[in-house]
């Protein structure tokens, strides 16, 4: 194992997860501005609903089952993590499993591995958001 991977295996879960929100938002924000002509304000309200802890559990519960085992192992150390604080209006479940997956998307940033974060982010966009998209205009 390189310094590098040892570095990031003593890396606390909760870092991984902090710089995981962050891809993941981004990814989100990137998608729905690349696709959507509206007004920010209308951006904002579309990437709230899929940011939120439970959009993110329902999206980690969905790729749980195609996750590789190392990627098993890192969703699990984010989701079992003792949170510092706990939001009012998240279930507790599925903030946990939130976290596991932003943690997840942390690890996959920081060892480089976009092509995985692209395929993930983009089975979560397509289902969750532009299935959205396609339910509200009849197209399902």
């Amino acid at each position: 194992m390189s310094e590098s991977e040892n570095k990031l295996q003593e890396l606390p879960v909760s870092v991984m997860a902090y710089i995981g929100d962050a891809v993941y938002e981004l990814t989100v924000r990137m998608e729905l501005a690349s696709r959507f002509r509206g007004k920010s304000g209308e951006l904002h309200r579309r990437c709230v609903r899929l940011v939120k802890a439970s959009a993110q559990a329902e999206a980690a519960r969905s790729l749980l089952t195609d996750l590789t085992p190392e990627e098993e192992s890192i969703f699990r150390r984010g989701r079992n993590s003792a949170p510092c604080s706990m939001p009012r209006h998240a279930a507790p479940a599925d903030y946990r499993l939130a976290t596991g997956l932003e943690a997840l998307i942390g690890w996959l940033h920081l060892t480089d591995k976009q092509d995985r974060i692209d395929e993930l982010m983009r089975r979560i966009m397509e289902e969750f958001a532009y299935g959205e998209e396609r339910r509200q205009s009849g197209q399902a």
